[in-house]
């Protein structure tokens, strides 16, 4: 027997005994598997949302796919939503029965994170979430969990997990990034921020009942809720919603009135639609 089958042999035996291959016998991926899945089993949440965080970059990994999937469950919303976040990324679509029921977490940035990774993967099961954040209510008429209500109307509690990582907020194309800002840096209700980007996000749902909800949110109490809404009826394209466009070109907010004129404008150049 020559040294290497000797070696071989040796590290067979350790393998059987001990269950795993020594650091001194890995391959650079098998090194980096142990890292992320010790980290996706760590005692300390940060460790854990770290690695699951970072399985987003493995597209089409089963491995990493079912690391995710059952951090799903794990017991801190942290690491649910970084689970959620990572299947999204990873473009996991056998993953899309998992997110569907992730979007009902009690906490509302893990069911945002879930409801983004579905719009990813381009599941309109994900506009339901988005309905719900900007009317309060489900499509079904249910309302809102307690716990997913009451966090939603906090504007301290919707900062704790980060209006941008929650809602993927992407700027309006009539309401500039720096309006945006402009509002944070006064202290305004942040929960306003995310009525806003979901009513962003409902501009591209199918559904009639998102354009009743739009329409409603044309007369919101929060001028960038009126403007997002606003926003996303003429990008939604239906010369119907037509009317609460122009009611809404005499708002006292300028920006506002501005969004309502151009979508009288893009609405009022869609042939009506045949009956």
């Amino acid at each position: 027997m020559n040294q290497k089958q000797c070696r071989g042999l040796i590290l067979g035996a350790i393998i059987l005994v001990s269950g795993s291959v020594p650091s001194w016998a890995q391959t650079p991926p098998q090194k980096a598997w142990d890292i992320l899945q010790a980290g996706a089993s760590d005692k300390n949440t940060d460790r854990r949302t770290h690695a699951v965080h970072a399985l987003g970059l493995l597209v089409g990994n089963p491995r990493a796919t079912a690391i995710a999937e059952k951090a799903l469950e794990d017991e801190r919303p942290e690491v649910r939503t970084a689970a959620a976040t990572a299947l999204g990324q990873m473009e996991s679509k056998v993953s899309i029965p998992k997110l569907r029921k992730t979007v009902n977490d009690k906490e509302v940035s893990v069911s945002m994170a879930a409801a983004h990774a579905l719009l990813a993967l381009k599941d309109e099961e994900a506009y339901g979430v988005f309905y719900a954040i900007l009317t309060g209510t489900r499509k079904s008429g249910e309302s809102l969990l307690a716990r997913q209500a009451e966090m939603l109307n906090s504007p301290k509690k919707v900062a704790e997990f980060g209006f941008e990582e929650g809602i993927g907020f992407v700027p309006f194309a009539g309401i500039g990034w720096g309006a945006v800002r402009a509002v944070q840096s006064l202290h305004s209700n942040d929960a306003a921020l995310v009525r806003a980007g979901a009513a962003n996000v409902l501009a591209n749902d199918p559904d009639p009942s998102s354009s009743e909800a739009l329409v409603r949110a044309v007369s919101d109490k929060s001028w960038l809720v009126r403007a997002a809404a606003l926003d996303a009826i003429a990008r939604r394209g239906d010369p119907a919603l037509l009317d609460s466009a122009i009611t809404a070109m005499s708002d006292e907010k300028d920006i506002v009135k501005y969004t309502a004129a151009a979508a009288v404008i893009a609405l009022s150049a869609v042939p009506a639609k045949k009956q």
